[in-house]
């Protein structure tokens, strides 16, 4: 079930992020900085038991949105989550009005590259040792985002049968709904990486 993230999650966001990014993750203080900052919408894939399967959230400023980040957990990655979370991002931003919606990519990571692509993302721009520690560069990509609406509910993308009957997650007390820049979470954006990754 996807809903919004609340503060209860935290804590397994926290976990997740040092199951799938290691060094780079985001400590409990960083995830909830992010989340309470300006124009942020977070989500979460729960499980039937009410365990965190997958997570993703973007910020949007009145013209782009901007992926922020996409996770699911090792043991559930491959089959589906990551793009189910994508997809009710991208319904939310087309409501809120959004125009485009942005990312950046590990250049080696082909899983996310492919799912982007999939749903009609493309390669705009490279941004050279982007990613912190490694110096890994990233691919920008960009969506027209009234063009996958269009394309999504006309049948001609891949997206589930779930987003189209419910294109935005049941209220649940939110945190954040905003809008994120500098050297915090938002500048390390994990934003494309593989199921673990913030995709699948």
């Amino acid at each position: 079930m996807i809903r919004s993230l609340l503060e209860k999650d935290i804590a397994s966001i926290a976990k997740l992020e040092r199951e799938l990014f290691g060094p780079g993750a985001w400590s409990e203080a960083l995830v909830r900085q992010e989340i309470n900052a300006p124009a942020r919408n977070y989500l979460v894939d729960e499980d039937p038991e009410g365990g965190i399967r997958g997570y993703a959230g973007y910020w949007y400023d009145g013209d782009d949105a901007e992926l922020m980040t996409i996770g699911v957990a090792k043991r559930w990655q491959r089959r589906g989550i990551a793009i189910h979370l994508l997809e009710y991002l991208l319904s939310q931003a087309h409501q809120q009005g959004a125009r485009r919606m942005l990312l950046e990519v590990r250049v080696d990571n082909e899983a996310a590259i492919s799912m982007y692509a999939r749903l009609g993302f493309l390669r705009i721009g490279l941004r050279k040792r982007y990613y912190q520690p490694e110096g890994v560069d990233a691919y920008t990509m960009s969506l027209d985002i009234a063009q996958w609406a269009a394309m999504s509910y006309a049948g001609r993308l891949p997206q589930s049968d779930e987003t189209r009957r419910h294109p935005s997650p049941a209220p649940a007390d939110a945190l954040g709904t905003a809008t994120r820049q500098g050297d915090t979470p938002t500048e390390r954006n994990m934003t494309a990486m593989n199921d673990a990754v913030r995709k699948d």
